[in-house]
């Protein structure tokens, strides 16, 4: 049975957090503690253990930690990125099916850097960031709401309340592993021959020589497309003339809601692109996985299942409307149109643009979808000098202004006056606003090409 609050994916990973070896340590203690006491994890909650080095499960097996912590689900799955990219994997079936019936507020709690909406699951709403030993400790709570200074984690064999205070280990308990687990000849050991004890990696097969042979049938590395007719002499600097708007966000859209890096969904135009190549559900691995390739990575430009377009009010998901005649489809089809009419594309937004991790395929994937300018209220730094040197023209509404304010809904045609052969950073740009009934209003932008190497 699951509620609002419950935790269903319990993840001790993160290449960095794992490096310490002080917290690593002490959640094999509070595990060891919780397992004699009686203490038990629920089997909906979906454990793992993902250290970022080998060194971690050596110590974890000489302490003799790494058996209490399997009692309670957090078995080994690898050495690398799990939840923190999205590598979460699949929930039960009948978990998600519950999830999605009665719209539950389900929660992860991990020990990675990444709770951005949908990068952990898309299915888990609420996700959290802790130490290890305290993803133990909420792994045995089995929710979220529940206060750990006065509430039982949950009752022992003998029948009696165990509260967390039970199970934290102390100082000198950590200590007095520490001492006898380090040893600088275990990372000697494990990194001196690194590709002898992983043959694997061997018998992948590749090409030779000095030019990368491109495998057209790939579906995870393609050529990409961005030096096609590529020119060593710059471009020449042009007025946007009969844009239409692309979608109309809120404050904060985050580099992962432009560039969601967790799961491919089948119905998705990644995931029917995938399955057109004859790759299996299954098989489909993660947007992230498959960043080598364009043609996944702009499929997923605001796909993110929590991204919400103002032009579709109530609807989240990657999903626009196709002006003028007003039908919805997936943000991806819409620009395939727009590009195909050769109708240059915008995107307005609020605060905080291209917040969040600064991921290179958030303006990549933008610029491949045709957008021409993003037109916001501030930006992210490096988001916006990502959007730069994609060729992006990145625009700020004067204090005050907003889509709110100007009452856009998405019917509206846009052009940028100004720009050209004299552009100067942070210049004063116009944008001019046809509506639906023909009438036109201009405003004042700033042009965010903050310097003149930007130019």
């Amino acid at each position: 049975e699951i509620h609002h609050g419950s935790v269903l994916i319990a993840a001790i990973t993160s290449c960095t957090n794992t490096s310490n070896p002080s917290v690593m340590l002490a959640a094999g203690l509070l595990a060891k503690k919780a397992v004699e006491r009686g203490l038990g994890v629920n089997p909906v909650v979906k454990a793992s253990l993902a250290p970022g080095s080998r060194v971690v499960s050596d110590y974890l097996t000489r302490t003799g930690l790494q058996p209490f912590l399997h009692q309670l689900g957090f078995n080994l799955v690898g050495y690398g990125c799990t939840t923190c990219i999205g590598n979460s994997g699949p929930l039960a079936a009948p978990i998600e099916d519950a999830i999605n019936k009665y719209d539950l507020v389900a929660a992860s709690v991990l020990s990675g850097n990444r709770n951005f909406e949908a990068r952990v699951h898309q299915s888990i709403k609420a996700n959290f960031l802790m130490s290890p030993p305290l993803v133990v400790a909420f792994a045995l709570a089995g929710r979220v709401d529940i206060d750990m200074t006065r509430e039982a984690l949950g009752k022992g064999k003998d029948g009696t309340p165990v509260y967390l205070k039970d199970l934290w280990p102390t100082m000198q308990e950590i200590r007095g592993l520490m001492q006898s687990a380090l040893e600088p000849e275990v990372f000697r050991k494990l990194y001196r021959d690194f590709a002898g004890q992983n043959p694997k990696w061997n018998e992948i097969p590749s090409s030779a020589g000095d030019v990368y042979e491109w495998d057209a049938n790939s579906t995870y590395i393609q050529e990409p497309p961005f030096f096609k007719n590529f020119s060593l002499q710059p471009g020449e600097i042009r007025e946007i003339k009969g844009a239409r708007p692309l979608g109309i966000f809120g404050d904060s859209v985050t580099t992962d809601h432009i560039s969601t890096a967790g799961s491919i969904k089948k119905t998705s135009p990644a995931g029917k692109y995938l399955t057109d190549h004859g790759v299996t559900v299954p098989d489909f691995n993660s947007y992230g996985s498959r960043r080598g390739n364009d043609r996944v990575m702009t499929r997923g430009t605001f796909a993110n299942v929590r991204i919400r377009n103002l032009m579709v009010p109530g609807i989240e998901g990657g999903v626009t409307k196709h002006m003028p005649e007003g039908t919805q489809m997936s943000i991806y089809d819409a620009a395939m149109k727009y590009q195909h009419d050769r109708v240059p594309l915008v995107v307005i937004a609020g605060q905080e643009y291209g917040t969040g991790s600064s991921r290179d395929w958030a303006a990549k994937g933008t610029a491949l979808l045709g957008v021409k300018a993003i037109v916001a209220r501030s930006f992210e730094r490096i988001h916006r000098s990502n959007l730069v040197g994609m060729g992006v023209l990145p625009l700020q509404f004067k204090e005050g202004i907003s889509a709110r304010t100007l009452g856009l809904d998405g019917s509206e045609v846009f052009d940028v006056l100004g720009p050209g052969a004299g552009l100067k950073p942070q210049q004063d740009l116009t944008l001019r606003i046809t509506r639906r009934d023909g009438s036109a209003q201009e405003v004042l932008v700033k042009c965010r090409i903050d310097t003149p190497i930007e130019i």
